[in-house]
């Protein structure tokens, strides 16, 4: 019996080695099973003269791209206040001689690059908004080679470098197979809960995969995305003086009963979950009894129904947090508890052999760079991904640090290979005509 045990016991232990391998080499960055549809396709693009052209193109027109992301920065785009960005961007879109610009209903600014009326669609886009309040001064200042400007890179970058590969496009005359929707996107940020997606893709059931240009490396690539659920918890009490009308029970002393439950909560190591209570409010004095606290919870997951789970076993502990309290004190008035959900980014995966992962790798080749697959993260891939639509968030080049912070920061250096490699990957998911098949097939 005892060799039985330790039998298993063994067992278990190489098992969860072995799971442990596995999920490091994710980390790592796996290497898509590369296809030879695909592989050719490339090998064709690469040797087109009009390819090579127009990667000489964006490499010279760095400074313009550089001038744009400067521009950009410089126009405010707190969250769900796009709209400024967004109407200069519709009108740069007017200019490049793209087709049905418009801004839609949510704010998102998008126009259409046709290609021969028979292939895929492809949805292309950075986002307008940035995490920055507004009053924010986010005019770029440039020192020892760095641009330094709230929201410089994240994604001032990816809406320059969209306008580079839109004028090369302009600049080789290249005609795809499939048409290109380039887009300036809102509500990425924060509690801006992926909304511009979420109303495009809603509005367009016929795009055959997403492109979206955010963050600056052009190694790298996401293709898995991290979900995530956001609550904002309301405590709502009778309040009353802290001497006078000791023996009331205190919305703040509900939600902190609360908040030491769940940090008591247990969550699975893989796939990664986690919760967390970023921001508490309440109160009016130190000498009151509180008669109101707020909260907002984020939960995450790179798995949708570990998501789920988390959020079954937290989302109850207020309400046992707010009759613990009540049930503290021998009070008629009572402590009460809304909860509201302000954020729901799924969680999605596909593999990593599927073909726009498959383009944004071998693009990476084309341009001399090494390409990697990242862990899960949250972007706007995350929404085509979890309704099924093949998507994948790749650098807009550059070299970028302290996003999200004031002190933001852009370096230049060879920043034109990003908008390099979309320009390639979007031409072998599109296809050249009479050159390459799309790689993408048309809904």
């Amino acid at each position: 019996m005892i060799n039985g045990r330790r039998s298993l016991i063994n067992l278990c232990i190489i098992m969860a080695t072995l799971f442990i391998l596995m999920t490091s080499a994710v980390a790592a960055g796996l290497t898509p099973a590369l296809s030879p549809q695909a592989e050719e396709a490339f090998s064709k693009i690469q040797n087109h003269a009009k390819v090579q052209q127009g990667l000489e193109f964006i490499k010279n027109d760095h400074a313009n791209t550089m001038a744009d992301q400067k521009t950009i920065v410089a126009i405010p785009a707190p969250p769900f206040k796009e709209k400024i960005r967004g109407e200069y961007y519709l009108k740069r879109l007017q200019e490049l001689g793209l087709k049905d610009v418009k801004m839609d209903s949510e704010g998102n600014v998008y126009g259409i690059r046709p290609g021969t009326g028979n292939g895929p669609k492809l949805f292309v886009e950075a986002h307008l908004d940035t995490v920055f309040p507004e009053g924010t001064n986010t005019n770029p200042i440039e020192k020892e080679g760095k641009l330094y400007a709230p929201g410089i890179a994240d994604d001032s970058r990816g809406l320059a470098a969209l306008l580079s590969v839109i004028r090369a496009f302009n600049e080789t005359g290249i005609n795809t197979v499939g048409d290109i929707t380039f887009c300036g996107t809102v509500g990425e940020e924060g509690l801006g809960d992926l909304r511009g997606m979420k109303a495009f893709f809603r509005d367009h059931n016929d795009i055959a995969a997403s492109v979206n240009i955010d963050g600056t490396s052009v190694s790298r690539i996401t293709y898995l995305a991290t979900g995530s659920h956001r609550y904002e918890v309301n405590f709502k009490g009778p309040g009353g003086h802290s001497f006078g009308a000791f023996g009331l029970p205190s919305a703040i002393h509900a939600m902190g009963r609360s908040i030491a439950k769940i940090g008591d909560v247990e969550t699975p190591k893989q796939p990664k979950t986690t919760f967390t209570v970023g921001v508490v409010n309440g109160g009016t004095s130190v000498n009151s009894i509180a008669a109101d606290a707020q909260l907002l919870l984020d939960m995450r997951s790179n798995s949708q129904e570990e998501l789920l789970k988390v959020e079954a076993v937290i989302l109850p502990l207020f309400q046992q947090g707010v009759d613990e309290e009540n049930a503290r004190w021998e009070s008629d008035k009572k402590v009460t508890v809304d909860i509201k959900l302000v954020g729901d980014r799924p969680a999605g995966s596909q593999s990593p052999d599927t073909m726009v992962v498959q383009a944004a790798w071998l693009a990476t080749k084309a341009i001399g760079q090494e390409p990697q697959l990242t862990p899960a993260s949250s972007t706007n891939a995350n929404l085509p991904i979890s309704i099924g639509v093949p998507a994948i968030t790749i650098g807009g080049g550059g070299v970028d640090g302290r996003n999200h912070s004031p002190d933001e920061w852009f370096d230049p250096t060879n920043a034109y290979l990003g908008p390099q490699k979309a320009f390639v990957t979007i031409l072998g998911l599109a296809g050249i005509d009479g050159v390459t098949a799309p790689l993408l097939t048309a809904k």
